[in-house]
């Protein structure tokens, strides 16, 4: 028996239940309550450290985007003034083109009246010339540029200029050179067909 009580196993098991005897009792006389946890404060959003972050470079984007944005706005406000300048120089180009066209209309009218009133005056002096002698033609001739002379006798019927040329040759040295000069001039010009002048309304 007291083999058994001495023995290791025996001081072990006797030691185990001692001690859960005695914690049991410790327990029993001790009242333990309703464990309060502390009352869990409301995190704010400005709290949280996410929105507290700032990247550097987002905000160099964001910089580079306001300059560009505003650089787009200043390029758009000059396209829009080249525009309205483009528009305006427009305006005043067809103001002067139709300025132009019409004076280039009133000119060519004039021009017109013009070579009618020279178409009559080349008549007339066809007319004179037709009724005068050759020598008298000739005299008149003498009086006259070579460009005035030449456009009357290629104006002429043949048989009413070679009397006056004929004329003027008769008259001296110096006629006679100008008559040949004029009826080179008149052979030069002689390409024009003769039924298109006014030499066939010559008497």
């Amino acid at each position: 028996m007291n083999r058994i009580l001495l023995s290791p196993g025996t001081t072990v098991l006797l030691g185990g239940v001692t001690f859960f005897l005695t914690m049991f009792l410790v327990l029993r006389s001790v009242k333990l309550g309703t464990p309060v946890l502390p009352a869990r404060q409301p995190v704010a959003a400005e709290d949280n450290p996410s929105w507290k972050y700032r990247n550097p470079e987002i905000d160099q984007w964001i910089s580079q985007i306001k300059e560009e944005r505003d650089a787009l706005d200043l390029r758009s406000e000059q396209l829009k003034e080249w525009e309205a300048r483009l528009a305006a120089e427009n305006r005043e180009v067809a103001m002067v083109t139709q300025t132009v066209t019409k004076l280039q209309a009133d000119f060519d009218k004039r021009v017109l009246q013009f070579k009618e009133q020279e178409k009559d005056n080349v008549k007339r002096q066809l007319k004179v010339v037709a009724d005068m002698s050759p020598d008298g033609a000739a005299s008149m001739f003498n009086a006259m540029s070579d460009d005035e002379v030449t456009k009357l006798l290629y104006l002429m019927k043949p048989d009413v200029s070679a009397p006056i040329l004929d004329a003027m040759s008769r008259r001296g040295d110096a006629f006679a050179a100008r008559a040949a000069a004029l009826a080179n001039r008149l052979r030069d010009v002689m390409s024009v067909p003769a039924t298109n002048n006014l030499a066939n309304a010559t008497p």
